[in-house]
């Protein structure tokens, strides 16, 4: 099965060499990498090009113009990852937050169901010890705020560590995905159930970035908060493919 892991980068120039020799040395030899940069000041996207072109058959490369968003970068690389022949799509962060050790389970559990989270709220996983009280209690608010208002039968929706079947993202309507912030995560899981695509969660520890910087806002928050509202009110009249 061939896998496309897409990660979306900007000013990740110090974790990008790490991560690509973590996953390489995972015994996935069907697995490849698409990197989105958004114009990384930092270099990010002239080193992913290098990397590309050392390893031409196992990882791609989109520069993109400018900062354009977490959302769009996502659809963007789903988009030409399909293009490419991928059986799955695994998203994930370039900040090692996300455990690459875990997706070999990803994968596996993939026999199972048709989208797999990895997850931070179900029993066995957990996010880094060293998280404020302050950040560990709006982590789990926005998730109790996203499930309870779209009433989603998942833990973690605002997780960003997945594996998406092809047809399911090939079945979604992604020219309607708005979110751009981390309310993209709660938009896609939520278009997913609502179609009917059977949703499985897998524990893992979600660790605080060791190289650059968050790109949290009050911003990014905001949309989150008031997305959900919108996402509720766009998608009540999409039916379920399968029953």
């Amino acid at each position: 099965m061939h896998i496309t892991v897409v990660i979306p980068t900007y000013n990740e120039i110090d974790n990008l060499g790490k991560l690509v020799t973590a996953l390489f040395s995972l015994d996935l030899p069907d697995l490849s990498l698409l990197v989105v940069d958004d114009n990384s000041p930092d270099g990010s996207g002239e080193f992913a090009g290098q990397l590309a072109a050392d390893n031409p058959n196992r990882i791609g490369v989109i520069h993109r113009a400018g900062k354009l968003g977490l959302g769009t970068a996502y659809i963007t690389g789903f988009q030409q990852a399909l293009n490419d022949g991928a059986d799955a799509v695994i998203q994930m962060d370039a900040d090692f937050s996300h455990p690459v050790e875990k997706i070999p389970e990803l994968i596996q559990t993939l026999d199972e169901c048709d989208v797999v989270i990895g997850s931070r709220y179900v029993p066995g996983g957990a996010v880094d010890e060293r998280w404020p009280a302050w950040r560990k209690g709006l982590s789990a608010f926005g998730n109790f705020y996203a499930r309870t208002i779209l009433r989603l039968p998942v833990r973690d929706a605002t997780a960003g560590f997945r594996i998406w079947r092809r047809q399911v993202l090939e079945t979604m309507p992604l020219q309607k995905v708005r979110a751009n912030g981390y309310a993209f995560q709660v938009e896609m899981i939520y278009i997913a159930y609502r179609l009917g695509y059977r949703i499985q969660e897998i524990p893992i520890y979600f660790a605080d970035r060791r190289w650059g910087t968050s790109k949290m806002s009050f911003q990014i928050q905001k949309e989150a908060a008031l997305r959900v509202w919108q996402i509720l009110f766009e998608y009540r009249n999409l039916r379920r493919l399968h029953p």
